[in-house]
């Protein structure tokens, strides 16, 4: 695989577009990551090689954000998603991805297309939309579905995005908390990884080698976001969820 011309060819624009959202461009990047390098090789195989180098992904964007948070935000979501890794680890065998798939692209284009309708309601009508307050019980619900969803099916993003854009955060802010909660979801999802032994030789070499290319994308994709307004920032999260759900929906359909 190491010395494959057509692994590397979907494997290189794969890294990108998940270091690009690492970076701080959104979750349909992300999800379009591993199904690509999925392309050529095995799923599994695919999602065993993008976790190191996520994790990578992770401690470079938390360099970067690392002046930018929003604790309330963060510890109010950190133990319902903790919760949603440990049921989706013990029910992985009773749901299947694509069921979670399905759940979660029909709640998220519900979710983007209200924000739409009412964004552009009240554009006519000349109002803002105000932010929304922290809620302890939505901000469990949708952690622990963005945590399962994340194990599950790879999909943390849209449930996340559906409790967070709502308290319309400063973009900085935003994207600063986004990185911490994924990175710790993504450690702990290293445990059931080494479990499962797909943190082989093999598969940990080819994430050295595609580590360069990683950085430098969640570095671009920073550098974009920081000099990008809240009225570019905001519709352009609620598109990457919607794209993010029709990819979901794609993949998730029986066919």
């Amino acid at each position: 695989m190491l010395t494959d011309f057509h692994f590397f060819l979907v494997a290189i624009p794969a890294v990108t577009l998940v270091g690009l959202s690492k970076g701080g461009l959104g979750g349909a990047l992300a999800l379009m990551g591993v199904p690509l390098m999925a392309l050529a090789v095995p799923p599994v195989q695919a999602a065993a090689i993008f976790l190191p180098i996520l994790i990578v992904m992770d401690i470079v964007a938390l360099m970067v954000w690392r002046h930018y948070n929003h604790r309330q935000t963060l510890l109010i979501m950190l133990p319902g998603a903790i919760a949603g890794i440990t049921l989706g680890w013990a029910m992985s065998s009773m749901i299947s991805p694509d069921t979670m798939r399905l759940m979660v692209a029909s709640v998220t284009i519900i979710f983007v297309a209200r924000y739409f309708v009412e964004a552009y309601g009240t554009a006519r009508g000349g109002r803002e939309i105000q932010p929304k307050g922290q809620n302890p019980i939505k901000a469990t619900i949708w952690s622990s579905l963005s945590g399962y969803a994340s194990f599950v099916a790879h999909a943390g993003g849209p449930p996340f995005q559906i409790y967070v854009l709502p308290l319309k955060l400063d973009p900085k802010v935003y994207t600063g908390m986004s990185v911490r909660f994924f990175a710790i979801m993504n450690a702990i999802k290293l445990i059931p990884y080494f479990a499962l032994g797909a943190l082989d030789a093999n598969n940990l070499t080819t994430s050295t080698i595609l580590l360069p290319v990683a950085m430098a994308a969640t570095f671009a994709g920073a550098k974009i976001v920081k000099y990008m307004k809240p009225a570019i920032f905001y519709p352009l999260m609620y598109s990457m969820a919607f794209l993010a759900a029709l990819k979901l929906l794609w993949d998730g359909l029986p066919f």
